[in-house]
């Protein structure tokens, strides 16, 4: 009988060996499709150690394929002679399934890299609430979803033939004993050692749980080179990571744990005595320095970002709408600007409700639905006679926003779909970018009765799949980017990105040039909702393979009046989403009035800017989540480990007073 065993745990150790070697072929892939390597001289030793720490990380899955095939292939068939017989093929099928599963993390992950330049993070939480038909549309027709979905046939099917062949190569032959206690020896002594084989490569090298491999205990030499710290994690680990730490973990805290850090934004020691704590961040308006607008626009553009008009791509031609919006006289842009989110919902939810989403969903809260923050940004508006109108290129169901606009304070919200025409073109996220605003703007001047008003206008148009026919509204290498690298005007999927973002650029700028028109008198806001790599690195345009930090986080933000002079804004080059509300309020607040903002304006000088994700200095910028930095005026890809010093303990009080509003519903008036 225990010949039998002997034999299919030989087996099992066979099995054990693969998946780390496919694991180690994923990691290998990566690093040669995203990673910016052209010589291993002088890297070997990274490289050594990413792929040695990686397989020893990776074990935290792997050796299961161990135990599993122990417990119920090995161990059943020493009883069961049917059982024993069928053994090899029940582990190659048992190995093809979690190959199959390896496969689809990692292609997952090139998917995923793609898009937002990072291997798996917490962004993937927020997926629960998208648009599930627009990822399919991106999956289909931007990732080549058909083609990813069949090559896990062959995949499969190679897996599952190779490891029979692998299990057919020859075992060593039970023993023969002179005597029972000699062959117990060899039983005990045989569980022993995989049992002590199993919890050796389970807790990565050694026998001590807490010298399992992570994040911080990643070799220097590797750490030192971000991305190939990252391409260490196998696929499941990271995904294992992130389901560890849902983005609703600060509400979990307790006002115990919290108040430390809280302290750290609110340096009043009876902050948590205070019936509304936010109003300790109130704020004394130093006067207009514009005449009040009769109209605000405050354009939020989706993934509208600062990279396209920067100068080394001028040849691209995508963002010339901006540019001149941001050469007028009477503008004011800062080329290094922070979105408050990853994503679309943290963003415009920051924006409007005054503190950081930090990936609460607030907008999905139901509590949010009844009530609102005293920061939130129409109902400061109104104290100044502002009525405020929210329009949405897409659904306001989109991210529930048609419970959550109402307790805001918006007094109209409209959704594209129920003021477009019925044919009007659409994706799955919204109404075109150019028949949603020319309709809202049509709107606007039907509705206009002399009353102030915001309005907040938010576009979709500029995401993936990037299936707009944008040639129908003018668009053409031959015209708008004839001087950019070849490889760029030849590219079509480079095309079908960059024509997007020209589309929207087109669409946003044509619309405040009308309102211009219409009102001269407006005060116009426009800013991304984030960035996204718009730019082909790809296809030459940099000796970069990919871009830089600021290049990856910098979002787009510019006003105009026609009484703005740059003198008003203290020689700002830096800023991020959470100041431009106060901005707003010093420009058009009368002496003394008295306002709620966590932040600074613009026109008061900033020395740094903190979000959830990243921070910014005069010279630097950061990203929390990786603990690396670079500068700003940095033309390469090296990036030096960085925690954000004394702003990581801003971060951390602006995410946890974030979480203790969430716990404390009872504050929403």
């Amino acid at each position: 009988m225990f010949s039998l065993f002997f034999y299919g745990i030989q087996q099992d150790i066979k099995l054990f060996c693969v998946a780390p070697l496919v694991c180690a072929i994923f990691r290998f892939l990566f690093i040669v499709l995203y990673g910016n390597y052209t010589s291993l001289s002088g890297q070997w030793k990274k490289f050594y150690h990413c792929f040695r720490y990686g397989f020893w990380w990776g074990m935290d899955w792997n050796t299961y394929v161990l135990l599993d095939s122990a417990v119920l292939v090995s161990l059943p068939g020493a009883f069961l002679p049917d059982w024993f017989a069928a053994g090899d093929q029940v582990r190659a099928v048992g190995i093809s399934v979690y190959l199959a599963v390896l496969y689809a993390a990692f292609v997952g992950k090139l998917i995923f890299y793609y898009h937002y330049r990072d291997i798996y993070n917490k962004t993937l939480w927020m997926g629960k609430n998208a648009d599930k038909k627009n990822l399919l549309d991106i999956f289909f027709h931007q990732n080549h979803g058909v083609l990813v979905l069949l090559s896990f046939v062959p995949f499969v099917f190679g897996c599952y033939h190779l490891s029979l062949a692998w299990l057919s190569t020859p075992t060593l032959a039970y023993p023969a004993f002179d005597s029972d206690a000699a062959r117990y020896a060899f039983h005990f002594s045989v569980v022993a050692a995989v049992t002590v084989l199993f919890y050796y490569f389970r807790y990565g090298g050694s026998f001590n749980h807490a010298n399992k491999p992570e994040w911080d205990e990643i070799p220097t030499v590797v750490k030192e080179d971000i991305f190939l710290a990252k391409a260490t994690i196998d696929d499941l680990v990271a995904l294992e990571i992130i389901w560890k730490h849902p983005p609703h973990e600060l509400l979990n805290h307790t006002d115990e744990e919290a108040a430390p850090k809280i302290a750290a934004v609110i340096p009043k020691a009876d902050w948590r005595d205070a019936e509304q704590p936010l109003r300790l961040f109130a704020r004394t308006a130093q006067g207009a320095r514009i005449a009040p607008p009769q109209h605000i626009f405050y354009l939020l553009a989706e993934s509208y970002e600062q990279a396209p008009l920067d100068a080394p791509y001028a040849s691209l031609h995508i963002a010339d709408g901006g540019k001149e919006f941001c050469a007028d006289p009477h503008a004011f842009s800062v080329p290094n600007f922070l979105s408050a989110g990853l994503l679309s919902q943290p963003s415009l939810v920051s924006l409007l409700l005054g503190v950081y989403d930090a990936g609460l969903e607030f907008n999905e809260t139901e509590a949010f639905w009844h009530g609102t923050l005293p920061t939130a940004l129409p109902i400061q508006l109104r104290a100044l006679g502002y009525r405020s109108a929210f329009w949405y290129g897409g659904e306001l169901n989109w991210g529930s926003l048609q419970h959550f606009l109402p307790a805001l304070g918006f007094d109209e919200m409209h959704g594209g779909p129920d003021f477009c025409p019925t044919d009007a073109p659409r994706t799955w996220l919204g109404v075109y970018d150019d028949v949603f605003l020319t309709e809202a703007g049509k709107k606007i001047q039907e509705s206009d009765d002399g009353t102030p008003v915001l309005h907040f206008l938010y576009t979709t148009s500029n995401h993936g799949p990037y299936t707009i026919p944008v040639d129908t509204y003018g668009y053409s290498v031959e015209r708008v980017m004839p001087d950019a690298p070849e490889a760029v005007r030849k590219s079509r999927i480079a095309q079908r990105k960059l024509g997007c973002y020209w589309y929207t650029d087109w669409a946003l700028f044509r619309f405040v040039r009308q309102m211009k028109e219409i009102y001269p008198d407006s005060l116009f806001v426009v800013t991304g909702d984030h960035a996204m790599r718009a730019l082909p690195f790809d296809c030459g345009i940099s000796h970069r393979k990919g871009p830089t930090l600021r290049e990856h986080a910098g979002d787009f933000f510019a006003l105009w009046h026609r009484e703005l002079t740059p003198d008003l804004f203290a020689g700002n080059k830096i800023g991020g989403h959470m100041n431009i509300f106060p901005t707003l309020m010093e420009l058009i607040a009368p002496k003394n009035h008295e306002y709620l903002s966590l932040f600074p304006p613009l026109t008061e000088k900033l020395s740094g800017v903190v979000t959830p994700h990243h921070w910014l200095t005069e010279t630097h910028i950061g990203t929390f989540d990786d603990n690396y930095c670079q500068p700003l005026d940095a033309d390469d890809e090296i990036r030096v480990p960085s925690d954000g010093g004394p702003l990581r303990d801003l971060r951390d009080g602006w995410c946890e007073l974030s979480g203790w509003l969430g716990r404390h519903s009872e504050l929403l008036r």
